[in-house]
């Protein structure tokens, strides 16, 4: 079951962001918690947010306050195509705390969340086909944190 799409504000409060670019225009964080349940059949519980984005007077005029629910959802798209060819980086999709690029092939794959009130709206994912690349790096991360904490443990208590 999807839950409801809430407004949240930053740390000091505002909801309204505004473009470091251009002051004229602005977003609004939204986030839910969903469902997913991806290609191999693992289904677990996210947290998505995504941008409501517009001119700063248009965000003000709906008046939006934290905590507002929204009708709709957040969904997650993924491409071959990046979303921004300006800067095609900022979307990448990283495999957790790796670091590494998931890929399909030698393809990158790019991933965005949207905001929609489309109900058939559903989520676009690509597997990537680098699974082993990705276990390695995290075996590797595994075996240096268990040395870390072994070191620690070594360490002599003052």
């Amino acid at each position: 079951m999807e839950h409801k799409v809430t407004v949240m504000a930053d740390q000091n409060g505002n909801v309204i962001g505004v473009s470091q670019n251009n002051p004229e225009y602005g977003y609004i964080r939204i986030a839910q918690q969903a469902i997913q349940i991806n290609e191999d059949g693992w289904l677990r519980h996210v947290n998505r947010s995504a941008l409501l984005k517009g001119k700063v007077t248009d965000l003000q005029l709906a008046n939006y306050k934290e905590g507002t629910t929204l009708p709709g959802k957040i969904i997650v798209i993924e491409s071959l195509i990046p979303f921004n060819m300006e800067n095609p980086d900022r979307d990448l999709k990283i495999a957790g705390d790796t670091g590494i690029i998931c890929r399909l092939d030698d393809e990158p794959i790019y991933r965005q969340t949207f905001y929609t009130q489309n109900p058939l709206a559903t989520d676009e994912f690509i597997n990537h086909t680098n699974k082993e690349e990705i276990r390695e790096v995290l075996r590797a991360q595994k075996t240096m944190e268990e040395l870390h904490v072994n070191n620690i443990a070594k360490e002599p208590q003052l």
